[in-house]
C-alpha cells in the first residue's frame, strides 16, 4: 500500500485522511500537510488514521508538533482511531500506548463524532 494523505472540510474542520505506512520516509508528507492547513487558517484539524497500518516513532513524533503546533495558535488536533482499533490491537493505537502519549490526544472512533459539536471522546 502507497502512502496517501488526502484532504478535506468537514463541520468546520479540515480533514486529512492517512494511508499506509507512517514512517520516517512518509512522516514528511504529513508534517507538510498539517503546516499548510495551519497556513491556510484551520485551526481545526482531523487525522483520520483509520487506514494506517504501520506507525513508528516518525510518525508519532509527527502527531505531537501537529498537536503542539495547533495548540499553540489556540487550535484543536482530534484523531480517528476506530473503535475497533482498540479491541483488535490496531498498530497505531499500539504504538500511541505503549509510548505513553495516547492520553496526550483527543480521540474518536470517526469522522462523525470528531466534528461533532459536542464531542465524546474516548478514553485513553
Amino acid at each position: 500500500m502507497t502512502f496517501k494523505v488526502t484532504g478535506g472540510e468537514q463541520g468546520g474542520w479540515a480533514v486529512l485522511r492517512v494511508s499506509g505506512e507512517l514512517d520516517l520516509m512518509t512522516s514528511p508528507v504529513l508534517r507538510q500537510r498539517v503546516h499548510d492547513v495551519v497556513a491556510e487558517g484551520g485551526h481545526s484539524l482531523v487525522l483520520d488514521l483509520s487506514d494506517v497500518w504501520f506507525c513508528d516513532s516518525s510518525g508519532v513524533g509527527v502527531l505531537i508538533a501537529a498537536r503542539r503546533l495547533l495548540r499553540s495558535c489556540q487550535g484543536s488536533l482530534r484523531l480517528i482511531l476506530p473503535d475497533r482499533g482498540a479491541a483488535d490491537g490496531s498498530h497505531v493505537n499500539k504504538v500511541l500506548g505503549a509510548l505513553g502519549v495516547r492520553r496526550l490526544f483527543d480521540i474518536h472512533p470517526d469522522v462523525r463524532s470528531a466534528v461533532d459539536e459536542d464531542p465524546s471522546p474516548l478514553s485513553a
